[in-house]
């Protein structure tokens, strides 16, 4: 999980070469004469000082943003002397609408700073952050008048569901960041209480959730009101107290007895004011229905593609026909296998993979995948289980982002609810693992980039490379018939697809659940109200949520049938997945015209 904060290119000797050799194609009367080594320094010294104010623009900014908040600031370093940092921010944020109304204040004067840079002068590295870190101002500014449609209560992905497992997976590296976990657990009720003053003017604004959409938030805030004792967050924190070689047993059995009180004095406390909030405020949310039937729903749901999809694509409009091509390119491949291996059908409901194992798995697509991945460093990973309490509120499974200076230490978390026993671990621990979010993040982060990339949120670049390899894993040697592999991959991908169609439909489009029901019935045979029910509640309570895994998908297919069009038996996979990999996490309005230059130069070298 990322935080959505502020969220080896050729040096200038190199441009100065190619800018040369350009110079000298066209015709002139008289050879200019040379520069002298004064100009020649004087034009590098310029360079120089822009590449070094633009660093120590990105690393004021790195260390303002780590600093909003002590969880962020764990998270994203393990060692934060190393960057000059010696102050932990004993806080978890400040979640206002003045903190929101500031941040767009400073978006402005971050917006003015870039633009008094010439790009030009800077490295290609420093460019391609200084166009992410545009973009990002750019759509995030775009939001600005519509701060209380933001939703961070939400059932699955919202804050109170996720927070306690940031807290359960809180490294303590030495006694320090005991007392500093401690501290920001402490602060918990009252964070908590500042979401909720936030909720009340949603609510006075009219545009509180709905009942359907609380009584989810309500069962999910349900799992941490127990005895601290019994608690996940006092036996993670007993395990991770017994693994410190500082303590002494009186040290640490005080801590322990400290741990238990924070739970019983602020945790249990912060759930309970939550839920007693939430159900205080419940029937002031008018619109059960998606983001279209609020006054300026429509302008938040585009704010909300731009922020969390980075389409290239400049309109909903042109989005959704993109979509719709991508769906029917998967069905008429469905169409296609069972046409010409009708025997596959049989095997859709008992098929099996090699290994079922999540150690075997992963080391088994550790080796599937080198020919057409690179080499990662080396890393290592734990696989972990959601605490039985909180398998109804979390999603199958999820991988936690380590600190961009120790990649090495990876965790993976599969959720073992019976719900999710359908669910094809092979696959999820693709998505997860091994070539998923492990290896893309070990990859990128290994790479060393500059440090403000490494809290910049691009969901659907990430989520987008997680879901194409995860399609792609259905397709390796893994005890599957081959066509029965490609089958399962195009059909999960109709079925994400649909997700991401109909929540344009519902948020964007304005249709009500019987206009849903209808096109499922229509279209994909879908009448159980049931199941209906659940789609329809689903993308009202997380837009953009599905478009995050579908659009990234969409996006990378699209670059990936291009490449093989144009470079035909040129085309090399193992190249494609490098390139998207060294470009890592941004917009995709940013990283296609990287991809449109990767493509020329694959051209010129063959």
């Amino acid at each position: 999980m990322k935080n959505k904060v502020f969220k080896q290119g050729r040096r200038f000797l190199s441009l100065i070469l190619s800018v040369t050799l350009l110079c000298a194609c066209a015709p002139m009367k008289q050879p200019p004469a040379s520069p002298s080594w004064a100009e020649y320094e004087q034009y590098h010294a310029k360079n120089l000082s822009a590449q070094n104010k633009f660093d120590q623009l990105t690393n004021d900014l790195f260390r303002k943003e780590i600093s909003e908040s002590g969880i962020s600031f764990h998270f994203s370093i393990a060692d934060p002397a190393s960057r000059g940092l010696d102050t932990v921010p004993l806080t978890l944020g400040d979640y206002s609408m003045e903190k929101m109304k500031e941040g767009t204040k400073e978006l402005l004067e971050l917006k003015k700073n870039l633009d008094g840079f010439n790009q030009r002068q800077l490295t290609d590295e420093q460019r391609f952050t200084w166009q992410i870190l545009r973009s990002y101002i750019d759509t995030e500014l775009s939001s600005d008048g519509l701060e209380l449609y933001a939703q961070p209560l939400t059932n699955t992905i919202g804050i109170q569901a996720q927070l306690p497992i940031l807290f359960s997976e809180y490294a303590f590296y030495t006694r320090n960041d005991v007392d500093h976990y401690l501290a920001l657990l402490s602060t918990i009720d009252d964070y908590y209480g500042q979401i909720m003053e936030f909720e009340k003017k949603k609510s006075e604004a009219g545009l509180f959730m709905s009942d359907t959409s609380a009584d989810n938030v309500l069962k999910s805030c349900e799992a941490y009101l127990i005895q601290p004792d019994h608690s996940f967050l006092a036996e993670t924190f007993n395990t991770r107290i017994d693994a410190l070689t500082d303590l002494t047993p009186e040290e640490k059995a005080a801590y322990k007895e400290k741990n238990l009180k924070v739970l019983e004095e602020h945790f249990i406390p912060a759930y309970k004011n939550l839920a007693t909030g939430i159900t205080s405020l419940m029937g002031t949310g008018t619109n059960d229905k998606g983001l279209s039937w609020y006054p300026k729903g429509k302008e938040y749901f585009e704010y909300l593609v731009k922020s969390n999809t980075g389409t290239s694509y400049g309109s909903i409009r042109s989005l959704t026909k993109a979509i719709e091509k991508q769906l029917n390119s998967d069905i008429q491949a469905i169409g296609q296998i069972t046409k010409e291996h009708p025997e596959v059908l049989n095997a859709l409901d008992n098929y099996s993979f090699h290994y079922t194992k999540p150690a075997e798995i992963l080391e088994s697509l550790k080796s599937l995948i080198s020919n057409d991945f690179p080499e990662l460093p080396d890393c290592s990973y734990t696989v972990k289980y959601v605490p039985s309490s909180l398998e109804s509120s979390l999603s199958p499974a999820f991988y936690l982002v380590p600190p961009l200076d120790r990649y090495e230490d990876n965790v993976i978390y599969i959720n073992g609810n019976p719900r999710f026993q359908n669910e094809d671990l092979f696959t999820t621990l693709a998505h997860e693992g091994y070539p998923g979010h492990l290896y893309q993040n070990v990859y990128f982060l290994s790479r060393k980039p500059n440090d403000i990339r490494s809290l910049l949120s691009f969901p659907s670049y990430s989520e987008g490379w997680a879901t194409y390899v995860e399609f792609y894993s259905y397709t390796l040697d893994n005890g599957l018939n081959p066509e029965l592999g490609k089958l399962l991959a195009h059909n999960t991908a109709v079925t994400l697809g649909l997700y991401a169609y109909l929540d344009i439909c519902i948020n964007y489009e304005g249709w009500d659940k019987d206009q849903t029901a209808k096109y499922l019935g229509t279209f994909y045979n879908i009448e159980k109200t049931d199941i209906v029910d659940s789609i329809y509640t689903s993308l009202i309570d997380n837009p953009t949520n599905y478009m995050e895994y579908y659009v990234g998908y969409m996006e990378i297919m699209e670059m990936l049938n291009t490449s093989k069009k144009i470079l035909k038996d040129d085309f090399n996979l193992k190249d494609f997945h490098t390139f998207l990999l060294d470009v890592g996490p941004a917009p995709f309005t940013v990283i296609q015209p990287a991809f449109r230059n990767w493509l020329a130069k694959q051209l010129r070298s063959h």
